[in-house]
């Protein structure tokens, strides 16, 4: 058995996994959801200490602690690596950052918005159409689902984390998993393993599915959280 703490992106609430926890518990395992700061002032710094919270203070009583990062959670998730015993962190759709980089910095510095038109023209899609939630993140959810996400309002990460510099020299010692979704329109698979590849130096795994892989593909993300991969090593940060 594992723990499996179960980080969200940008819109921070833990009901992103919930159709994830249930399929982890089926197999075995226990499973913290985060949630994570509302506060608009809260930065790198906050949001870690959110995830160190919800882990609780019997983290190392935990078996098999494994830490899962979605999407701008890849800033603040190897934050956490120095505060608890983690076995392993495992990013999913993520942001990689380079030392001193900021989450806002990061979309210029990586090629996103070139990658993302290139992987919309290759699609037929309007490579010059402006961010939609919907085409963007929603395109390959389940229509019910989508309807509970969009009934739940607004929520989105604080200015903060996206203004300061990531402050970690290089990527923690913990073994790392990358797992992306074949269908990502905002992050592509291609652009993906060009990012890990150049910062982390780790393979990227890919499945079906597209950026909300936890709600379009939580059957198969599941099993693959858990399936043993080759083995996780620590990565080697090239940036």
């Amino acid at each position: 058995m594992s723990t499996y703490a179960l980080v969200p992106g940008a819109d921070g609430r833990a009901w992103y996994w919930h159709l994830v926890v249930p399929e982890l518990r089926r197999r075995g395992h226990d499973v913290v959801a985060v949630d994570l700061p509302a506060d608009a002032s809260a930065g790198l710094a906050e949001h870690a200490d959110a995830v160190v919270r919800a882990i609780g203070d019997e983290a190392e009583a935990r078996a098999g602690l494994v830490l899962v990062a979605q999407s701008l959670a890849g800033f603040f998730a190897p934050l956490v690596c120095a505060r608890v015993p983690l076995d392993q962190l495992i990013l999913v759709n993520a942001m990689v950052p380079a030392p001193g980089e900021t989450a806002g910095e990061w979309w210029a510095a990586t090629g996103q918005a070139e990658a993302r038109a290139a992987f919309a023209a290759q699609q037929g899609r309007d490579p010059e159409a402006p961010f939609d939630l919907l085409t963007d993140f929603f395109h390959d959810v389940p229509a019910d689902v989508t309807a509970e996400a969009l009934s739940q309002g607004e929520a989105g990460p604080s200015e903060a984390l996206f203004a300061e510099p990531w402050p970690l020299r290089e990527w923690p010692d913990v073994p790392t998993r990358f797992l992306q979704g074949r269908e990502d329109r905002f992050f592509p698979l291609a652009f993906q393993r060009r990012v890990v590849g150049e910062r982390l130096g780790v393979p990227v795994e890919d499945m079906p599915g597209g950026h909300l892989l936890a709600l379009s593909r939580p059957v198969e993300l599941a099993e693959l959280l858990c399936r043993e991969a080759p083995p996780p090593r620590s990565p080697t940060h090239r940036a």
